[in-house]
């Protein structure tokens, strides 16, 4: 393994540690503020914090091309507006550990999507995996999450769908080589911070956010966010699309013991044995001849 190759699997676990710490903190912080407008204002922070590095650098004059600002368009809305504000807006109906798992089948939806448009077609051990994970979703579903809400569920599927369009169309314009990390990381977010703030005006009003409000909001922004997802996308340039999905699938194990550990969050052995199958479906569904 190259060094270039190991910094870049450190970046990307370190990422999904973040952004596991990310559910535990939104959880908190909905007990203060509402769900647009607290995961609006977390974006806007981060915006303010990476865009006028991206421009003091000079990697935004690609942005000016009509057809790249189409793309941004699509990934702000996909990535941020659609994945981000849903996903908030799922942790105020169902718990973290909840949320975390249905997102885990969000390898599943790449596998998916890279079949309609990457025309990847899956192999037998990515047929086998998605199964397990089916299996697995039946099990943890049946019982565990019959007093959970069904609109919770249905929020955080949709969400889990605009990552994965997020992911499929990052990974095609990397390797189009028509932006760099930060250029993409920068105005993508950007374009979804946008349409966040509108929703959250529209819908919730004027934020009234109290002071340690604002604390967990400055953390999510600067850290979670706006390093978080730089981080990210610069991993993504690097390292296969399995390797970085399999690092992304870490993060249920992860929430489901911060959960347990600040939340208190109950695990049971039921809810452990089918975790550990969406999570080895998952994996087997990402592997590779």
């Amino acid at each position: 393994m190259s060094r270039d190759h190991l910094i870049a699997l450190l970046e990307a676990y370190l990422v999904t540690f973040l952004w596991s710490s990310s559910y535990v903190l939104v959880k908190m912080g909905l007990g203060q503020i509402p769900p647009f407008t607290l995961v609006s204002l977390r974006y806007v922070v981060a915006s303010a914090f990476l865009i006028p590095i991206a421009l003091s650098r000079g990697k935004m004059s690609l942005i000016s091309d009509h057809r790249t600002l189409t793309k941004m368009v699509f990934l702000g809305l996909s990535g941020y507006t659609i994945a981000q504000g849903l996903q908030c807006l799922g942790l105020y109906y169902l718990p973290a550990v909840s949320v975390t798992f249905i997102l885990n089948f969000t390898p599943v939806i790449v596998l998916i999507l890279g079949v309609l448009f990457l025309k990847d077609n899956p192999g037998p051990l990515q047929l086998t995996g998605m199964a397990i994970v089916m299996a697995g979703a039946y099990l943890y579903f049946n019982a565990p999450l019959a007093s959970d809400s069904p609109l919770g569920i249905l929020i955080t599927l949709v969400s889990g769908l605009g990552w994965a369009s997020y992911l499929v169309s990052t990974r095609l314009l990397f390797r189009e080589g028509e932006v760099g990390p930060l250029e993409l990381t920068a105005s993508s977010m950007g374009m979804g911070t946008l349409v966040l703030v509108l929703s959250a005006l529209a819908l919730e009003g004027f934020p009234r956010v109290p002071p340690s409000g604002w604390a967990i909001i400055a953390w999510l922004g600067v850290v979670n966010t706006a390093l978080a997802f730089f981080l990210w996308n610069h991993a993504l340039q690097r390292l296969k699309a399995f390797e970085i999905s399999v690092l992304q699938n870490t993060m249920l194990v992860q929430i489901a013991i911060l959960a347990w550990l600040f939340l208190g969050e109950q695990l049971t052995v039921m809810k452990l044995a089918t975790m550990t199958m969406v999570f080895i479906g998952a994996l087997i569904a990402q592997l590779r001849r």
